[in-house]
């Protein structure tokens, strides 16, 4: 399986008071054995804040394999949600967080574990995120942060973050796919039975949107556009289609699947290009029509505006012949 990854080390942070949940979706992601993945697949352990048992949400005591020295040999740390909001975080953590993050590792937080990586200095004038609930009370506590609590995660590229308690499941198969590919992310995915994207209030690394609820009117109409992206979709034939006015459009495409009709079905086209590239052989052209984007040149420059990569990198790394 095609990755650039070079450190496999998965470094689950664990401490007394540790948030089960968020902890439980680091283990089932980078945890389990995945013989399916090859032997290129993350390896995870982890390290305690202190030795002994630590105690956990729900009853549960946890005892870690390693201390906080391990964080230095890691390639990601993940921060579970921390025990408090207004917690301190002890010195020892943050110094360890700072030494992994010097040492290239990358650092991630699942819910209010952004208060361990605020702690460390990590996130001063960067964008993050965390639980909406937590938002305001993370940027009073530490004003340097950027906090948006609009957006499922942030890809700060070497620190990333996640809102509140499922958001994480988010960020983990995003950094899946990031680190292997989509069709890696998706194989995830349905073993966890969940969709392998999806998408927030704002622009993300998440090619596709949140699936709508069910019984939402939207579905047949977001159904045929999937099934014929690589047509013209123009606000008017939406909103024909789905037999309501452009106003009654937007409000209900913003209700079903957080976005635009517009960004939504751009999101929709970048998705399917990639799907193309790691799929198939097919010339450069012909992805971009097939995808909707009618040439080569329009397709790179969304592609590129929405991975942060062109379209032949992306075959490149994760395309049948790279594997």
């Amino acid at each position: 399986m095609p990755s650039g990854l070079h450190n496999r080390l998965v470094v689950a942070l664990a401490y007394d008071g540790l948030c089960t949940f968020e902890f439980g979706l680091a283990v089932e992601v980078f945890g389990l054995d995945r013989p399916e993945m090859g032997p290129g697949w993350y390896r995870f352990t982890v390290a305690g804040e202190r030795a002994g048992p630590l105690r956990a949400a729900g009853g549960v005591t946890v005892t870690a394999e390693a201390g906080l020295d391990l964080l230095a040999q890691a390639g990601t740390v993940v921060v579970p949600g921390w025990r408090g909001i207004e917690a301190p975080v002890p010195d020892a953590v943050c110094d360890a967080l700072r030494g992994a993050h010097a040492a290239g590792a990358r650092v991630m937080s699942l819910c209010s574990g952004i208060v361990v990586l605020a702690a460390a200095g990590l996130l001063d004038g960067q964008r993050c995120t965390t639980h909406w609930r937590y938002a305001e009370a993370l940027a009073a506590r530490f004003p340097a942060l950027r906090v948006d609590p609009a957006v499922l995660y942030v890809d700060g590229g070497q620190v990333l973050t996640a809102a509140g308690s499922a958001a994480g499941l988010d960020l983990c198969l995003h950094l899946v796919r990031r680190d292997f590919g989509a069709e890696a992310a998706n194989s995830v995915a349905r073993r966890l039975v969940v969709p392998p994207q999806r998408e927030g209030g704002q622009a993300q690394f998440i090619p596709r949107p949140v699936p709508p609820r069910p019984g939402t009117r939207l579905a047949p109409l977001l159904d045929a556009m999937r099934a014929t992206i690589g047509q013209d979709w123009p606000l008017e034939r939406m909103a024909a289609e789905g037999a309501l006015s452009l106003r009654s459009l937007h409000r209900r495409f913003v209700e079903a699947t957080g976005m635009a009709p517009g960004a939504w079905l751009l999101a929709e086209r970048v998705a399917r290009a990639q799907e193309l590239l790691e799929t198939s052989d097919l010339p450069m052209e012909d992805v971009a029509m097939q995808a909707g984007f009618g040439t080569a040149a329009t397709l790179r420059l969304h592609f590129r505006a929405r991975t942060g990569t062109s379209p032949t990198a992306w075959r490149g790394r994760f395309g049948r012949r790279a594997a």
